[in-house]
């Protein structure tokens, strides 16, 4: 059985990745449009306008719509063996379950003097064993398989990459821009700089000079080193001179770091945010019509949250601060 699941498992680690290819609606009969999802139930693509049944027939607002993919079958099949597994798992989660309950040790109780108490006793104790090692194996091949899902999803999502270029008019004084405008980090003196309207005086905040009022966006952060931090995405409307919490009703879809392992989503309440691994390049991607903002942990392929149904209006930016963002920043003394 464990070899069997160990073959699996390697199965999938070394599948080769897909191409990256443009997916194209299967509906439109003369000029095919490009997809803007792609439906895991009826295993079709489609543009915007023929996406609309799945939004408004009740029916088919249950399907499973993602990302436009080509190979929609092995994305499929992924998903469904995954769930098998799962649904293995769960049971052998109820033959312990089963296995403790009042029921069992009464009958464990009336054999107390039998000759084979003791072949009982090893036999239990030898199932238990047998049943967490198959616990353990379904479960590394699940975490697999989500893996190997999150790695496709990735891929998709890294045709909508940008580049981000850091915006020195609104950064805080105290934040300190490399030349080329792609990093930023905290300073300990206030820079003396031109006074803008649109430049955050209390927060260390820097948006990106790239705006996006439709379609889609991916880019990718490193913060590997920095024991607090905050990104996202945040609307052209929000506070940039008086006192923020960060929130979507307050413009600002972000996750953030504190003190070193606090992960949490700013949303309304906050989410706090167990993750396996301490995230060293975060990506972020946004579809702007869906109302969709996801994080992901890049190098282990593991998603960190998502803001869904939210309802754009106007440009967002790239988001960024390299420091507590919960308390102001020290300003110039007057």
């Amino acid at each position: 059985m464990n070899t069997t699941l160990q073959e699996l498992v390697d199965h999938y680690k070394k599948k080769s990745p897909e191409k990256k290819t443009e997916v194209l609606c299967d509906i439109c009969e003369e000029i095919k449009l490009k997809a803007l999802k792609s439906c895991l139930v009826c295993q079709s693509s489609y543009c915007e306008s023929h996406r609309e049944c799945h939004l408004r027939e009740a029916a088919l607002k249950k399907h499973n719509l993602i990302t436009p993919a080509s190979n929609l079958e092995d994305y499929t099949q992924l998903m469904k063996t995954q769930k098998d597994v799962q649904q293995v798992i769960d049971r052998i989660n109820k033959i312990q379950e089963v296995k403790h309950s009042a029921a069992v040790r009464k009958i464990y109780s009336s054999l107390s003097n039998s000759r084979n108490t003791r072949n009982l006793s090893e036999i239990r104790m030898k199932t238990d064993e047998c049943l967490e090692t198959l616990r353990r194996a379904l479960t590394q091949l699940k975490d697999t398989l989500q893996e190997k899902l999150t790695q496709n999803e990735l891929k998709r999502m890294r045709q909508y990459a940008v580049d981000v270029t850091l915006d020195p008019d609104i950064a805080h004084p105290n934040l300190i821009l490399s030349d080329d405008g792609k990093q930023v980090k905290c300073g300990d003196i206030w820079q003396e700089l031109p006074d803008k309207p649109e430049r955050f005086e209390k927060y260390g905040i820097v948006l990106g000079k790239e705006r996006f009022s439709s379609g889609r966006f991916y880019f990718e952060v490193q913060v590997k080193g920095n024991p607090e931090w905050a990104l996202g995405v945040a609307s052209e409307s929000i506070n940039r001179n008086g006192k923020l919490k960060l929130s979507p009703s307050n413009g600002c879809w972000s996750v953030i770091l504190r003190k070193e392992n606090e992960y949490s989503a700013c949303a309304s309440p906050y989410v706090s945010l167990c993750l396996k691994v301490k995230p060293q390049q975060v990506s972020v991607f946004v579809d702007y019509e869906d109302g969709l903002v996801s994080f992901y942990d890049v190098e282990s392929c593991s998603h960190i949250y998502s803001y869904t149904g939210q309802s754009f209006t106007g440009n967002l930016y790239p988001f960024f601060s390299p420091e507590p963002i919960m308390k102001p920043v020290k300003t110039q003394a007057h």
